[in-house]
């Protein structure tokens, strides 16, 4: 089995099309026998009629089980995901739908004798559509990334991702940056355990609507250079940083 968390963080405009073109497409693969799988869509905190919409398909659809949380970012959303999760297999994905099912079900047909297959945009035989803007941030932030961790990936933000069920729970309880790290500190953990995981190619489009402000590029970088320092002998600056008051804090 398959088991696909998609964490909505105030989605009520785009999740009911996301969970139309994934039941739609998975269904058609169970029909014939290609795959069994379950949908955990992880309400995360919304305000909006996002819960409504995913109880409605929940309602219609015996794959699609749901969690309402009240708290947390998209790390922490995935990982109460990860918590229920029953499949073989345990992914992710983002709930704008940038990431086709056609391309998630790729990641799950290729993943064989790896623990891990992670959706990479920068990858010969991606097809993806950016905009400039976002392409140059993107590049800036996966150098960041592979300069402090020393990764192989090129793109480790891609919000399609598939794990082996063992890597999933023997990592869930470990991973502590839920929010503008989670990416990153998932990925590191699997380095650092030894599982082996692989970036494919993917299809990608930047969707209308997404929710990122100006500060987000400053609030990766910061999550990310703390992470480091977290898993270095200069983790003692981090423990100074969570001492200080809260109001002059940088908030990750």
């Amino acid at each position: 089995m398959l088991s696909i968390i998609i964490p909505a963080h105030n989605e009520e405009k785009r999740i009911g099309a996301m969970l139309e073109a994934y039941t739609s497409f998975f269904s058609e693969k169970k029909s014939v026998g290609d795959i069994d799988y379950e949908f955990i869509v992880v309400n995360n905190a919304s305000i909006d009629n996002t819960i409504n919409i995913i109880k409605k398909y929940a309602k219609n659809f015996k794959e699609i089980r749901y969690l309402d949380l009240r708290d947390g970012g998209k790390g922490y959303a995935v990982l109460e995901g990860f918590k229920v999760a029953r499949g073989e297999v345990i992914g992710f994905v983002d709930a704008d739908m940038s990431t086709p099912p056609k391309a998630f079900y790729d990641l799950y047909v290729n993943i064989k004798g790896y623990d891990g297959l992670i959706a990479s945009r920068w990858l010969n035989g991606s097809e993806t559509k950016r905009t400039f803007g976002k392409y140059i941030r993107s590049m800036g932030f996966n150098y960041l990334v592979r300069s402090l961790f020393l990764f192989p990936y090129r793109d480790t933000q891609c919000g399609a991702k598939v794990f082996k069920n063992h890597v999933i729970k023997e990592l869930t309880g470990n991973v502590k940056s839920i929010k503008w790290a989670f990416d990153v500190n998932l990925l590191y953990l699997c380095r650092k355990k030894g599982f082996k995981i692989k970036e494919h190619p993917t299809i990608w489009q930047d969707k209308e609507g997404s929710k990122i402000s100006s500060r987000v590029p400053l609030q990766m970088a910061a999550a990310v250079i703390r992470l480091r320092l977290v898993h270095s002998p200069f983790s003692f600056i981090v423990r100074a940083y969570d001492k200080m008051p809260e109001k002059i804090k940088f908030h990750h």
